[in-house]
């Protein structure tokens, strides 16, 4: 497991399996604090506008994936351990996400960071062996420069060490104009935490949506809720029933007020 991966300790409880043992020494640990400072600070920052490969040897322009959210990872296909997995837990957590927000609610890109060995032959093979195969999921390479460049920009750090690479579990969350959203944190992170800023991002305002729209996607976004027990989103329809018993009983209220007024003002009533 990489080091930067097991050091900060606000990523402790999103990795599995440490003991004790494990605790990072002074040097790992300040190295994952920066890492996870320059992280943040990404946060807000615009992407330019790169060129990559896409395991089918053709070129995508970063741009031509953006006008809805985008999620972005950044692993090397040597990784034993935690590449592979947070790639798996994406895919996993990914297909709970469409189903709260739609198929074509958003898109992935998956970058090789170790330019000299991550192929598009190499992604393809990464792919393959992860079990996806979706035409919105970009698994592509880069040269050494665009690699540093996009890194750079989305407050991604990684250096080279003996067993590979070290490097912040870090999956980046991207806003449809290109601007990074929010960060996630870990191999094995929690569902709601990539889901729901997608959610925000996928049902927030349109402006391209009519009034209907915008309503709708406002009933949604905040009636669309986790279920940690299935750990699945579901449509929460309690808010309307408790609206329809507010209404009942306010209507009953008025109609008690109007009967009362009524009976006030009969002739009987004044006599």
């Amino acid at each position: 497991m990489n080091a930067l991966c097991r050091a900060p300790l606000v990523l402790l409880a999103l990795l599995p399996g440490l003991a004790a043992a494990d605790a990072p020494d002074e040097d790992a640990t300040a190295n994952a604090a920066s890492a996870l400072e320059l992280s943040q600070a990404a946060i807000g920052r615009r992407l330019g506008n790169h060129r990559f490969v896409d395991r089918h040897g053709q070129s995508v322009d970063l741009d031509s994936l953006l006008g809805k959210p985008l999620v972005v990872s950044l692993v090397y296909t040597s990784c034993a351990h935690t590449c592979p997995m947070l790639t798996s837990r994406l895919a996993d957590v990914a297909g709970v996400a469409r189903e709260a927000l739609g198929e074509d609610s958003f898109g992935i890109l998956t970058l090789g960071f170790d330019a000299a060995n991550d192929t598009p032959a190499r992604m393809a093979s990464f792919a393959r062996e992860r079990g996806i195969d979706r035409p919105d999921w970009h698994f592509v390479s880069a040269d050494p420069a665009t690699v540093e460049a996009f890194a750079r920009e989305l407050g991604f750090v990684f250096r080279p060490s003996a067993g590979g690479f070290e490097h912040l579990a870090q999956t980046t969350i991207v806003d449809r104009d290109g601007l990074v959203y929010a960060q996630v944190y870990g191999q094995a992170f929690e569902t709601p935490s990539l889901v729901e800023p997608l959610k925000q991002l996928v049902l927030g305002i349109r402006p391209e949506a009519g009034i209907l729209g915008r309503w709708l996607d406002g009933v949604r976004l905040f009636c669309t809720v986790y279920d940690p027990a299935s750990d699945r989103y579901r449509f929460d329809w309690s808010i309307f029933i408790a609206a329809g018993a507010g209404l009942v009983s306010l209507g009953g209220v008025a109609a008690f007020i109007i009967r009362a007024l009524r009976q006030r003002g009969t002739p009987a009533a004044r006599a």
